[in-house]
């Protein structure tokens, strides 16, 4: 059994670092929809949503830059391209979207898109023994449902 520079079995890693590849390139994607609402929200609920935006923003930033280096940790590279990231991601660029409650519901779906992927590669990395993806993957997890139930809520 040959292994990674941390101990895990190379064959499994593979698995895990699509899997967190895939989740980089669809955390990069709702990271410029986050901006993109950010900078062009406006209406009653501007002062509100400017703000949540940005604070889910600067969450995902980190995000990227953690699963970035767990790939890196893993032995393999991370996608590093906006190209890759397109055409990785399954969550889609949201372009023109003007109405606020649009935005909220768009980010909403987007993060529950994040969760599935973060819920498989916990899965994986459960599987593989790989307790520092999993770790991440937990954190993650918590952190989303709390805002997934707030957005929730906000929209009834």
């Amino acid at each position: 059994m040959k292994t990674n520079d941390i101990g895990l079995e190379i064959t499994e890693s593979k698995v895990l670092v699509e899997k967190l590849n895939d989740l980089l390139a669809n955390y990069q994607i709702y990271y410029q929809n986050l901006r993109n609402f950010h900078w062009n929200v406006s209406g009653l609920n501007f002062f509100e949503l400017h703000a949540k935006f940005e604070e889910l923003y600067n969450a995902a930033n980190l995000a990227v830059d953690e699963t970035a280096e767990r790939i890196l940790t893993l032995g393999a590279r991370p996608l590093s391209s906006y190209q890759e990231y397109i055409d990785t991601a399954s969550i889609k660029e949201a372009k023109e979207i003007k109405d606020p409650l649009k935005m909220v519901e768009t980010v909403r779906s987007n993060m529950n898109t994040l969760l599935q992927l973060e819920r498989e590669t916990l899965e994986a990395a459960g599987a593989s023994g790989d307790e520092g993806t999993a770790s991440l993957m937990s954190d993650y997890i918590t952190a989303k449902e709390k805002v997934v139930w707030m957005l929730s809520a906000y929209l009834r």
